[in-house]
This record gives structure tokens, C-alpha cells and sequence, in this order.
């Protein structure tokens, strides 16, 4: 068995899970290899101890685990199963992770792919955003077979504080849109909540008081209210800096719609707030924070 784990995808996300796996290296009994298409972006991880593949042969040689983290589907997928890619130069029967979030259906074809040519995949996208990452606490949500999960627990636990098996391929990707979109509308309510208290002449300290304790009560409203001076974790503390941009939570808001529509379910509130951050994103808030959503319904756009 190989001691290296092959990282491949060091963006806003990749990189600091990349880090702290590589911080933690000695503890796992791992080397960490990473690789980005951005040298820049793969160079960030050095200091904290990975090694700097030059292309995507180099950091898949000899390596037994793969982690993937990469923007959408159509890039999982080119990834592994576009010719020369990694399901044609990753080590025989390595175990790839693919952290990315993405469709359902796309997450189960890959997987039926990599089997077919003789390696292990899970999926195992991450709730938490950017402050998750760099902090290890991320949650993992995991599709696949127990005993795969259970061999890459320890570099999960690593980057992360929890990890759930949700069940076979693609239920870490279902468990994921399915948590965003609710994540997406309590955003919208918080902001609508804030909107119309400010209107009617509400203190917003206080409206954080009684929001932040009673029914009305969200992750949201507690860490991410949209008015400075309520909470220090708010990204309206760093003007809308991302933890989690709108322009990514716009993806998976119409994931979760195109995963309803397959099976025929009804979703209104989540068609809604697709709708509302497909505004936002045209507004010119696509790289802000999810939570400046509360710039276009309060009618703060300029500001």
C-alpha cells in the first residue's frame, strides 16, 4: 500500500483542506501531493508541507487515495474520464474522493465509471464554505461503500469535525443540495427579516435578540445576519467578503431544482430562491458573500 494521497483542485476550498491534510501528515502516515491547473494556486500549499506536482501524471503517480475538488460536473467529469485523465493515470485500484458538489446523476456515473476500470469512489462534498476549510471543520457528507469511507476517515477528520454516511454513490451529493437549499432560503428570509424591521423603525440589535433566540431561531440569523455590529462571524463584518459566494449558491440552488424536477417533486420556496440569487448574481453581487442577498431585497445596492 502507497503513503500518498494525491489532491488534486486547490481553489478557495482545495487549498486549505490540501493544507491541513498536509499540516497533519505526519500524524496520518501520509505524503500530501497536490496539483491545480494554477501553479500560483498549487504553490500555496508548499509552506505547509505538500509537495508540488507539475502535472496531473505527477501527482497521481504511485498515490492510493485521489481527492478531487473541482468547480461543477462537467469538470468532475472531464477529469477522470476525459482521455488522459486521472481513470487513466491513477494507480490500479486507488480510492478517489471527490469533494466537489454536483448533480446527483453525474456523481453515480462517474463512480460506475471509475469501478468499471477497477478503482474505489465516494463522494463526499463539504458543508462549512471557506471559514470551514481553513479551520478543519468542515462537515463531510459521504456516498459510497462503508468500508471506503472508513479507509479515508482519518484524512476526513482531518479537514473536517464531522463526517455522515449518507449511503451509496451520489447520497453525499443528494444529502449536500438538499442542505443548501435550505440554506439558501433561511439566507433570503434572514435578509427579508432585517429588510422589513429596518422599515419599520426597529432597532436591528434588538430584532437580533429576539431572532437569534426564540422560534425564528436559524444558523443564518445566529452567525450571518446582514447588518453590521450584531455578530462578529457575519460576513457583512468584511463588507461580504465570501465565505460562500452567491454566485456558488446560485449553483446549487438549481441543482436542487434540476434534482426535484427528475423525480418530479414539488420545491416552490427552493424555485424562489433560485430566482431571487439568479437576480442578485445579474446585480453584480455574484462574488460577495450569499448573505449580501440582503443588498438587493433591502434596496442596497449601491451601497
Amino acid at each position: 500500500m502507497s503513503d500518498v494521497t494525491a489532491f488534486i483542485g486547490t481553489g478557495r476550498m482545495g487549498a486549505p483542506m490540501a493544507q491541513n491534510l498536509a499540516r497533519k501528515a505526519n500524524a496520518l502516515g501520509r505524503r500530501i501531493r497536490v496539483f491545480d491547473r494554477s501553479p500560483e494556486a498549487a504553490a500555496l500549499c508548499r509552506d505547509a508541507g505538500a509537495e508540488v506536482a507539475d502535472s496531473l501524471e505527477a501527482v497521481l503517480d504511485g498515490a492510493d487515495v485521489v481527492f478531487t475538488m473541482v468547480p461543477a460536473g462537467p469538470d468532475v467529469k472531464a477529469l477522470l474520464m476525459d482521455a488522459g485523465g486521472v481513470l487513466d493515470k491513477a494507480a490500479p485500484g486507488a480510492l478517489i474522493v471527490d469533494s466537489s458538489t454536483i448533480d446527483v446523476a453525474t456523481a453515480q456515473e462517474v463512480a460506475s465509471a471509475a469501478k468499471a476500470r477497477g478503482f474505489r469512489m465516494i463522494d463526499a462534498p463539504v458543508s462549512g464554505g471557506v471559514p470551514g476549510a481553513e479551520n478543519a471543520t468542515l462537515t463531510f457528507m459521504v456516498g459510497g461503500d462503508t468500508a471506503d469511507l472508513e479507509t479515508v476517515r482519518p484524512q476526513l477528520e482531518a479537514m473536517g469535525a464531522k463526517v455522515v454516511h449518507c449511503g451509496p454513490s451520489g447520497m453525499g451529493e443528494a444529502a449536500k443540495i438538499c442542505n443548501n437549499m435550505v440554506t439558501g432560503i433561511a439566507t433570503i428570509a434572514v435578509a427579508e427579516c432585517y429588510a422589513i424591521g429596518e422599515g419599520l423603525g426597529l432597532d436591528p440589535k434588538i430584532l437580533y435578540d429576539v431572532v437569534s433566540t426564540s422560534s425564528g431561531q436559524t444558523a443564518q440569523g445566529v452567525n450571518s445576519p446582514p447588518v453590521k455590529g450584531l455578530s462578529p462571524t457575519s460576513a457583512v463584518e468584511r463588507d461580504f467578503a465570501p465565505g460562500f459566494t452567491i454566485a456558488l449558491m446560485l449553483k446549487d440552488l438549481r441543482l436542487a431544482q434540476a434534482a426535484a424536477k427528475q423525480i418530479g417533486q414539488a420545491s416552490p420556496l427552493g424555485a424562489q430562491a433560485a430566482e431571487v440569487y439568479a437576480l442578485a448574481d445579474g446585480a453584480g453581487l455574484a462574488n460577495l458573500d450569499s448573505s449580501a442577498v440582503y443588498k438587493l431585497i433591502a434596496g442596497k445596492l449601491k451601497e
